[in-house]
């Protein structure tokens, strides 16, 4: 009797012990199933992060050629682009616009084209050098600039016709150059300048070294100088705002990143810089 429970007894643990075990495994194999099906999905989310991000990363260099009034607003938007995408590096050409576009259809290399006209963009189109259609991203309008203090009391554009005062204009085929001659038309004055620059940087900088006493130049270049120069508004300059347009080019080193460039141009960060400079929105 004692023999049989002792044997009742020893079955009954067996089995609790097998039965603990075949459970046990079932759970480690399930941890086991769901730990694979975990770090399955999670492989296929970091791989699909990884594909997403890498579609949209761009490195290497940015050749933007724009116009000069454009200077200080794109260095900074430069700045800000290589801070949002590191390994890049933004490069710039300024000058006259009419230059930069002579220069890219004459085979200069360049991702991006910013000019500060649809005129002097339209050498670029017409020579089937631009990457799509040119789209205007800001304008900019006519300011007198004048020696710090305004010495000579200039109040409006007729005053600059006095043959006492040194004037600088930009030269007609520069934007700036034919919008200030666009003003002058419009108000049916003579002007003769003493000099015509090739850029308004370089009519600017006549009057902050002093050797000239006013020029015609954009309001964005008179912010830019600051106390260097004060600005005088004329009611003429609103017959003369310059559309600024913008695209990539079709012998592009790096596309990729010239269009990115252009989108930061566009977007609402882009344009807080712009406006801030004194630009106007489109």
């Amino acid at each position: 009797m004692t023999s049989t429970v002792r044997r009742d007894r020893r079955t009954r643990r067996t089995a609790r012990v097998a039965g603990a075990g075949a459970a046990a495994l079932l759970v480690l194999t399930a941890c086991s199933s769901s730990d694979d099906s975990d770090a399955g999905s999670g492989s296929s989310a970091s791989a699909s992060a990884s594909g997403s991000g890498s579609s949209d990363q761009v490195s290497g260099t940015v050749t933007v050629f724009a116009a000069a009034s454009l200077k200080e607003s794109f260095t900074e938007l430069g700045e800000q682009f290589e801070k949002a995408h590191p390994g890049t590096e933004v490069t710039f050409s300024f000058g006259g616009s009419d230059s930069l576009a002579a220069s890219i259809t004459g085979g200069a290399p360049a991702d991006v084209f910013a000019s500060a006209s649809p005129k002097t963009m339209k050498i670029v189109t017409d020579a089937g050098a631009a990457d799509g259609t040119p789209e205007t991203f800001v304008r900019n309008q006519l300011e007198i600039a004048t020696l710090p203090g305004n010495p000579d009391k200039v109040a409006s554009l007729k005053d600059l016709t006095d043959s006492e005062l040194k004037v600088v204009l930009c030269a007609e085929e520069v934007p700036c150059g034919a919008a200030a001659k666009t003003a002058l038309d419009a108000s049916g004055l003579k002007l003769t300048p003493v000099s015509y620059e090739q850029d308004v940087k370089a009519a600017l900088t006549k009057v902050e070294l002093k050797e000239a006493d006013a020029a015609v130049v954009y309001k964005t270049d008179v912010r830019a100088a600051g106390d260097k120069v004060e600005g005088v508004d004329f009611p003429e300059s609103s017959e003369a705002l310059n559309d600024y347009p913008i695209t990539g080019l079709k012998d592009a080193q790096n596309p990729d990143a010239g269009q990115a460039f252009i989108s930061l141009v566009r977007s609402a960060e882009g344009q807080k810089v712009l406006t801030e400079a004194g630009f106007i929105k489109p």
